[in-house]
């Protein structure tokens, strides 16, 4: 007879023991299903072994393993908000754990939820403050507009690992961010001089060569990554061409007025109607583009403006610069209209001019000035040395 009861507490704590490893066996059995079912990609049938694995030990180690890769599997199935309950169980099994505050600031990041990102690599931090989690923590904060501490962030990575192109790759994110990009160019070839094969970080010389713009640099760029990696070359070139101020790159000999005659040129010589005094006549300019154009900026008459050249170069100016005579006919600052077409980036100015009452009326085609001050699809307005025209001096 066991009077103290020693012997019955004894086998209450076997009789525990032995029930705790039945079910951390069963749980790793589970586990085990969960996994071959996740290789085969069913996903939903892993779910369901993973959620029983973790509900018959959840104080096993593996419970943590089983929630991060049920986070998986729901990614899997494109259940994104699951998937993130699923990582915060896993956090709650073991808060300790710095990887699963990664996975789970990742997914935050690839939703575009910074903030919250930037709160679980803080943690990861905390935990174990490796290069890789400063790093991670320094792109959330590039995101969150938090430069300085991006910085930050980036100087440390580069301090733990001097031998390696991390550190140096994101001080070149903040100094671009911040438009810095000569900056951002030196700390970006320092990471390529580490790590030649590094090719976001071609591409992102390439960006600040495009901000810059220094469009030669920038299409170097893109021909070294087209052989290595052609998906970061096909963007930096849609990058390239929405950041490049749009231009007039010529005007087509078929427009209706020509634009390469000369001083003392008579009205009647533009178009035999006008040799009948006070008659008008409409004429064309139909200009080329290098880019798509907002439709409504090239169509509005107002962002057009047609003038005689003023150049101070040689020859340059409005009937090389001599007295203009009384029979010198003008033309409307604005023209008539404007159409645009997108298949061939084309514009065409319709404007007018009027002959004399005396019918003697002369003119300078090739030194009148068109230009054009609107802007293209993407909002940008146009190069100041590529948005006038004149017949004598081309596009300047």
């Amino acid at each position: 007879m066991d009077l103290l009861g020693i012997g019955n507490t004894l086998d209450i704590f076997v009789s525990s023991a032995v029930q705790e490893s039945q079910l951390e066996s069963l749980a790793n059995s589970a586990l085990s299903r969960a996994i071959d079912l996740y290789i085969k990609e069913d996903y939903e049938g892993s779910i369901k072994e993973f959620q029983r694995s973790i509900g018959l030990a959840p104080a096993s180690p593996n419970s943590v393993d089983a929630a991060n890769y049920m986070a998986n599997a729901y990614l899997h199935l494109n259940d994104t908000e699951t998937a993130v309950k699923a990582y915060q169980m896993a956090i709650r099994l073991n808060p300790s754990r710095d990887d699963t505050r990664i996975k789970l600031g990742n997914l935050y990041f690839a939703q575009g939820r910074y903030e919250e990102a930037a709160n679980e690599y803080k943690e990861a931090v905390r935990i174990n403050p490796s290069p890789d989690n400063f790093f991670a923590l320094g792109q959330a904060y590039l995101h969150t507009g938090q430069i300085n501490e991006a910085e930050d962030q980036f100087i440390r990575v580069r301090g733990l690992e001097p031998e390696k192109p991390n550190g140096h790759y994101g001080l070149g994110l903040a100094y671009s961010k911040r438009g810095r990009y000569e900056d951002a160019i030196r700390q970006f070839e320092k990471a390529v001089q580490l790590r030649n094969d590094f090719y976001d970080a071609y591409a992102e010389i390439g960006y600040a060569y495009a901000n810059l713009g220094r469009m030669e640099e920038a299409q170097e760029m893109v021909e070294l990554l087209e052989e290595k990696a052609s998906e970061l070359a096909d963007t930096l070139s849609r990058y390239m061409y929405k950041v490049d101020p749009p231009k007039l790159m010529f005007a087509y000999s078929t427009s209706s007025f020509n634009h390469h005659l000369s001083v003392n040129t008579p009205v009647s010589a533009l178009d035999a109607y006008l040799a009948t005094a006070n008659t008008s006549k409409v004429f064309t300019m139909k200009f080329q583009f290098d880019k798509q154009m907002d439709r409504d900026s090239v169509e509005n008459a107002l962002n057009w403006r047609i003038s005689r050249a003023a150049g101070s170069g040689p020859g340059q100016a409005y009937n090389f610069a001599m007295t203009i005579p009384p029979s010198e006919v003008t033309i409307a600052p604005i023209p008539e209209y404007v159409t645009y077409d997108s298949d061939t980036l084309t514009a065409t100015v319709y404007f007018t001019i009027h002959q004399n009452a005396s019918a003697d009326g002369t003119i300078d085609p090739s030194h009148i000035e068109f230009k054009f001050s609107g802007q293209d699809q993407f909002g940008l307005k146009m190069d100041s040395d590529y948005d006038q025209f004149t017949g004598f001096y081309g596009i300047a």
